[in-house]
């Protein structure tokens, strides 16, 4: 795709534009605050309520993104720089991070009450989790760009969930290896989601431990220098954990443990969506192809962007991984996501139905031809032997 082809046809008129969304921006704070309703609970409210942030992300927001659908306007391109000048956009990502520290304090509070039955503690661990899941998507928006206090602002949102990592493997390895068989966070054709999840969490770690052995050689520093990035970012964590365990006990911490994992396991299936068997093809001098944005699914949902800060547009933030959230396009020529993450999620962790939709999505995209996608090593045979390749 060459430059030219960066201005869709439903590119806003080139004039003073307005954001038709600007004031709406807002509602992705609201997943930090959702569980904060459990302070007001009674013991004895229905299990469900305990569980209404997993219903309200991954039940209600699915159907509300499906039913308002998309919205494939852009910005045009003149009004970039202006947008990206406006600090109402980066005030809201700093905002999300306070918010999900309130929230996990508050539940510290009530797992060390004693007052919760297991699946109450349970419940409220699911939601935190999700919050510390969806603050590294905030981490994820902040750490790209170069302003020292939102990068620190980063690792700050990364401390939760102990993927102090995230910041320096995506940035440094991720966007270097996209959609290549290298990269531990690029899903291949035939891989399922439980495949996926130990290869990138353990493959993106041996990733980041790398490539900061390699920076540090470079600069002539030792690994356990007091300047590595990594332990500099693992150091965060345990200082939040160390803390909230001595002010509220030691009780707390399976719960904190557990919302981590909880935390960066929604990273990696969204991971996982986001490049699933899309294959950059080599060169003739034996390098990759430049990332290009059809090198990543893409989804303009409306609802599913505004929570997310339009991380769901991510075919562009891949060819323009700076560009700031409010100013990220859509591009009708690229592969689509059938809706929003929230209800790819949903798919990702029912292997069938996952294959069964996205599966001849991507054999399509490909022209019938398998070879061209980034196909699981042990199953390359039998998906030949079930598309081949094109006539």
């Amino acid at each position: 795709m060459s430059d030219a082809a960066v201005e869709s046809p439903r590119d806003a008129p080139v004039r003073r534009w307005r954001d038709p969304r600007l004031l709406l921006w807002p509602l992705g704070l609201l997943i930090p605050l959702l569980p904060l309703r459990t302070r007001v609970l009674d013991a004895d409210a229905p299990m469900l309520v305990w569980f209404l942030t997993p219903i309200i992300v991954f039940g209600v927001f699915p159907i509300v993104d499906t039913l308002i659908g998309r919205d494939e306007r852009n910005p045009p391109e003149s009004e970039t720089a202006r947008l990206e000048s406006v600090r109402y956009y980066r005030w809201i990502t700093y905002a999300y991070v306070p918010l999900q520290y309130v929230s996990l304090v508050l539940a510290c509070s009530m797992w060390a009450s004693g007052d919760l039955a297991w699946w109450q503690s349970l419940g409220l661990t699911t939601s935190v989790g999700l919050v510390g899941g969806i603050a590294i998507n905030t981490a994820h928006e902040l750490g790209h760009k170069r302003p020292a206090l939102e990068r620190w602002l980063s690792k700050v949102a990364l401390a939760q969930t102990a993927y102090g990592h995230f910041q320096l493997e995506h940035n440094r390895g991720h966007h270097a290896r996209v959609s290549t068989p290298e990269d531990p966070a690029s899903a291949r054709l035939g891989e399922h989601f439980y495949e996926f999840l130990p290869r990138t969490v353990l493959g993106s770690l041996r990733s980041a431990v790398r490539l900061e052995r390699e920076r540090e050689v470079r600069l002539g520093q030792r690994f356990w220098d007091p300047r590595n990035e990594l332990l500099n970012a693992w150091a965060m964590t345990l200082v939040l954990f160390g803390g909230l365990v001595a002010w509220f006990g030691p009780s707390v911490l399976p719960w904190l443990l557990l919302q981590a994992v909880i935390g960066f396991s929604l990273l990696e299936v969204v991971n996982y969506i986001e490049h699933y068997g899309l294959l950059r093809q080599r060169r003739e001098d034996g390098r990759y192809e430049r990332c290009q944005p059809e090198h990543s699914w893409n989804a303009s949902n409306v609802v599913s962007n505004l929570l997310l800060f339009q991380l769901q547009r991510h075919s562009d933030h891949h060819a323009y991984p700076t560009r700031r959230y409010q100013v990220l396009r859509h591009y009708d020529d690229v592969p689509q996501l059938p809706t929003g993450y929230a209800g790819m999620i949903v798919l990702a962790v029912i292997p069938p139905i996952w294959r069964r939709v996205m599966d001849p999505r991507l054999i399509e995209h490909y022209g019938g031809d398998v070879t061209r996608a980034n196909v699981h090593p042990r199953r390359r045979a039998r998906l030949l032997a079930e598309h081949g390749t094109a006539a």
